[in-house]
């Protein structure tokens, strides 16, 4: 061979994507997106991914006991943070196990990942083992549902999933992912390019609505700042509190809302609604205007609509275009994020002001003197001897303070908690708002405590929702995930009996637990037993009876930092929550206790 016929050296070259399983292409996309946590548990359908899953170094993933757990894990995770979440379970019952926490997710607008193995995409729509249509059954529960058959669709399909749970208004995506995708090879392509047709989150609100909104504040008598979750998602607290200060304007957090105003500031009224303190909601019902922030005039808020602040004009500013108009018509509608829109709110308002000059001082006296008649308050000393639990959460609050981050579950606890903790900043108060889910507040605290492991986080929960999920104990014995558990044990499923006493001629049917006393001298079977529960899964159990015992224990929980806490609070279970509004009613008819309702405004 001759010089000149031997073959020319290759030009050298960029090397090639490198070549990866779909369950690799998962795991280095989740990375590359900034995943570092993630709750799970494996099955036949996602095993080739946790295969994958066990050399990573840059995710940490934290074993469940139950998919219910890894959702609401994530949404705790999520919702103490304001990163996404991101749960993982097989597929058929692995998969609708998380449903329930999906839904949470969607109602209460968090931002979630669920990402879920299916059968083989040969054998899909066979009845196949564990086969369920994930996609279809989550459809009316997520923002989106993507099915993924193809391993080089992983990486666009997950930054797509990504972008729209954490944009726009947030809320829950599921990607399921076939076996054979998992198995296969292709090139990993990073960054994929991702388009979504049709999908626009506006931010930039129109600026005449912004105008009319201002002169409509500068010209009101009775205005008030009707605050939502939104504000917490959309990050817009302190421009919230910049707009209430400079304007004057009394504020009323929801359920959702809770944190986004400090409570200790003068002009906060509280939550408004169905348990709602009664300033705020007779504040939203004598209104002249209503600036609803992120909010969506649900029915615990209204009770009924038709009956709801009937003298106010509304300016609802949401991110959620479908929120607006859809309960209560809006004579101003304001699509845009809460956090752009505020600044620009308080702008016209300073504009309007040069030509109006507002004027709030009878409203303010009004507003005062309902704040000063009815307070906040409980029976101290209830008729069977047994605790206050209103009381008891109050003290966790006291002793703990703000900087804690409080997880609730659903009913009567839930709402002494909202109303008996002072909470003065975002994500301070976690809980299940627009589903009301039994079993969210254990897992949902374990997620915050993963995302804020410097953060004191409780749980406060009842004994019925205890039972619910409290097997995730087990996870943050094993996993270090120290939170405390406060159980709210009054031996039955509370609010139910709270209705069943006022609406239902007191016929306790199917509410009584037996998990506790029911008065000083009496005491049921005690199934299970609390103290003994918590032992078992490794945490440290105390039993709480007496008011003088209350303080020790949560100092002891406080203190405790080397494995989780649980404190059974035997409390009357004859405690009601109050201020009411009675389901089907105007707000005009809340009551302040049983019986009582306060004095109206002069007609």
């Amino acid at each position: 061979m001759t010089a000149d016929s031997a073959p020319a050296p290759a030009a050298p070259g960029k090397a090639g994507p490198p070549e990866l399983t779909g369950s690799g292409q998962i795991l280095a996309s989740l990375e590359k997106l900034g995943i570092t946590d993630v709750f799970g548990l494996p099955g036949g359908a996602i095993m080739p991914f946790y295969d994958e899953l066990m050399a990573s170094t840059a995710i940490r993933h934290i074993l469940v006991r139950h998919e219910q757990g890894a959702g609401h894990a994530a949404e705790g995770y999520a919702s103490a943070s304001g990163k996404l979440g991101v749960c993982i379970a097989t597929s058929g019952p692995g998969a609708t196990n998380l449903v329930t926490a999906i839904a949470d997710a969607y109602m209460d607008s968090v931002p979630l990942l669920a990402i879920t193995g299916q059968v083989f995409s040969t054998s899909m729509g066979t009845d196949a083992f564990q086969e369920v249509d994930i996609v279809g059954i989550t459809m009316p529960i997520t923002k989106h549902s993507f099915l993924v058959t193809k391993p080089e669709d992983v990486p666009g399909v997950l930054a797509a999933a990504v972008e729209i749970a954490t944009t726009g208004r947030p809320g829950p995506v599921l990607v399921d992912i076939t076996k054979d995708a998992q198995q296969k090879t292709a090139p990993f392509i990073w960054p994929p390019k991702v388009e979504l047709l049709g999908y626009r989150p506006v931010t930039k609100a129109h600026g005449k609505q912004i105008v009319a909104a201002g002169e409509m504040l500068a010209a009101a008598k009775k205005p008030i700042l009707y605050v939502g979750g939104g504000v917490i998602r959309g990050a817009a607290e302190k421009e919230l509190l910049k707009l209430a200060e400079k304007t004057g304007t009394p504020v009323v957090t929801t359920l959702m809302a809770r944190g986004a105003f400090p409570d200790s500031h003068p002009q906060h009224l509280g939550m408004p609604g169905m348990h709602g303190t009664v300033p705020a909601v007779l504040g939203l019902q004598e209104s002249d205007l209503i600036i609803a922030l992120g909010a969506r005039f649900d029915d615990r808020v209204t009770g009924k609509v038709a009956d709801f602040a009937p003298e106010a004009k509304v300016v609802h500013v949401d991110i959620d275009p479908a929120e607006i108009g859809k309960i209560r018509t809006a004579d101003v509608p304001i699509v845009g994020d809460v956090k752009e829109v505020l600044p620009e709110l308080l702008a016209a308002f300073t504009t309007a002001s040069k030509n109006v000059t507002p004027d709030y001082s009878e409203w303010w006296t009004r507003l005062n003197q309902l704040k000063a008649n009815f307070p906040l308050g409980f029976v101290d000393d209830p008729d069977d001897g047994l605790l206050a639990p209103q009381a008891i959460i109050q003290r966790i609050g006291e002793l703990s303070g703000p900087e804690a981050v409080y997880a609730a579950g659903v009913g009567q606890h839930q709402m002494w908690a909202a109303q008996f903790i002072k909470y003065e900043r975002p994500m301070s108060w976690l809980n299940s708002g627009g589903a009301g889910t039994m079993g969210y507040s254990v897992p949902a605290a374990m997620g915050a405590k993963v995302a804020q492991p410097d953060r004191l986080v409780w749980a406060i929960d009842g004994d019925g929702c205890f039972q619910m999920t409290n097997q995730e104990l087990a996870t943050c014995t094993i996993n270090d995930i120290p939170i405390k558990v406060a159980i709210i044990n009054n031996s039955s499923l509370g609010m139910v009996r709270q209705w069943q006493t006022l609406f239902y001629d007191g016929r306790h049917s199917f509410t009584d637990l037996n998990t506790g006393s029911t008065s000083a001298t009496e005491q049921t079977r005690m199934v299970p037993d609390f103290v003994k529960l918590a032992e078992a899964y490794g945490a440290l159990g105390i039993r709480v009876t007496k008011p003088e015992e209350v303080d020790a224990a949560i100092k002891l929980a406080i203190e405790t930092n080397d494995r989780p806490v649980v404190i059974d609070f035997v409390v009357s279970r004859d405690a009601m929550v109050w201020p009411m509004v009675p389901q089907g009613v105007g707000n005009s008819q809340v009551q302040y206790a049983r019986d009582h309702a306060p004095e109206w405004e002069e007609e």
